[in-house]
């Protein structure tokens, strides 16, 4: 697992991968700027209270809000804006790593759309209804080891899907998942710490990406001879 994500970070370098880093960076931040920049307008020309301190505290209070919170949710928009092209990540590592690897089936631009709004949907629901958890558990210090463990699932399970079913059809993808489910989310895991680092977490959907990859090249072997994947359908 420590050699996927290795290996992973040691491929950056490939121009194929950069080029994706690099819209992915820009896109990352321009929603991030977009919906900091939207909160901070709309709470400036609101006002809550007539007391005037009473006020501008919390005018000041809801725009540090709206400058951190898309933080917490960095990793689901950072992920959703490279998804299109995350299938391009896989098929580096393939060509580099596992040129015997059995070709790709033909995936359709709206399916991987789906399968991506639908994660970052689930993740913007998961986290706001965590939110009051994590809240509670700041104060106990726990709440850093809760997003990494709700956030480690759900991307475990992106970049599993987005790997897995470039070669495997929903059905066996899934119970491929629900067989390795603890190895898929610890590498969600190690990718949301990932995550939590300024400035690297930047290049982190590459990266998870690319470790899922050669760890998917493990995990597929558990499947049953009928089951693996042979040819592109």
């Amino acid at each position: 697992m420590i050699r996927a994500f290795w290996l992973a970070f040691a491929q950056l370098s490939d121009p194929r991968l950069r080029h994706i880093v690099l819209w992915g960076i820009a896109g990352a931040v321009l929603a991030w700027l977009l919906v900091s920049s939207t909160t901070w307008l709309v709470v400036s020309h609101m006002t809550f209270f007539q007391e005037y301190w009473a006020n501008i505290g919390t005018i000041v209070a809801l725009m540090l809000v709206g400058l951190f919170m898309p933080l917490l949710f960095f990793p689901a928009i950072a992920t959703t804006i490279m998804s299109v092209v995350l299938d391009k990540v896989a098929a580096a590592v393939e060509d580099r790593y596992y040129p015997d690897s059995p070709p790709a089936r033909e995936q359709s631009l709206v399916e991987i759309l789906r399968i991506s709004l639908r994660f970052l949907g689930v993740t913007l629901l998961v986290n706001l209804a965590a939110l009051p958890v994590y809240v509670l558990l700041f104060f106990t210090g726990l709440t850093f080891v809760a997003v990494v463990a709700v956030n480690g699932y759900l991307l475990g399970r992106e970049y599993y899907e987005a790997v897995a079913l470039r070669h495997l059809d929903p059905v066996t993808a899934r119970l491929l998942l629900h067989r390795r489910l603890g190895s898929v989310w610890l590498m969600g895991v190690i990718t949301a710490i990932l995550f939590s680092v300024p400035l690297l977490n930047l290049v982190i959907p590459v990266v998870g990406t690319a470790a899922m990859a050669h760890r998917y090249q493990t995990l597929r072997k558990s499947l049953p001879p009928e089951m693996q994947p042979t040819v592109s359908s």
